[in-house]
């Protein structure tokens, strides 16, 4: 897999929870964790962000171990820190303390300086309706998109 072709998704982020404001932050990773991102080995499912001390940490990201690791390897799903301006950090502090709100990864990505980043976005939880309403308008579009190809 090329590096510029690694984009991770979290699908269940956008499913669960209404993304209200999107920000791109670094990773900070060890030599083997970025070889298994740029082999495309990792997962953002049941990840999530917390702020502790004016820091930003990513919990529950799945990495997997590098094959030619050896007693090198790091462990699979470590807290990773993100890095972000201090001015983000405080917006993003500032956010969180709304009831209902949270911090949660979206999408993986290596940029084209060969960096590992990734976009979290502020998000709030949706109601059962709302999710409803989703599935809804995706099986509008499907069926419309289906109407289109068969003309």
């Amino acid at each position: 897999m090329n590096a510029s072709q690694v984009n991770i998704k979290n699908r269940r982020a956008t499913f669960d929870y209404e993304i209200t404001d999107r920000y791109t932050a670094g990773i900070v990773l060890t030599g083997t964790e970025i070889k298994s991102i740029r082999a495309g080995k990792a997962s953002l499912a049941d990840t999530y962000c917390l702020i502790e001390d004016g820091e930003v940490w990513v919990k529950g990201m799945y990495i997997a171990e590098y094959f030619y690791g050896s007693y090198n390897n790091h462990a699979a799903r470590r807290d990773r820190k993100l890095l972000l301006t201090k001015k983000e950090i405080a917006k993003l502090e500032k956010e969180c303390q709304q009831p209902g709100y949270t911090v949660v990864p979206l999408r993986l990505f290596i940029s084209e300086r060969g960096y590992a980043k990734l976009v979290i976005g502020v998000a709030r939880g949706k109601k059962q309706f709302d999710k409803r309403q989703s599935i809804k308008e995706r099986e509008d579009k499907r069926n419309l998109d289906r109407l289109i190809k068969s003309h």
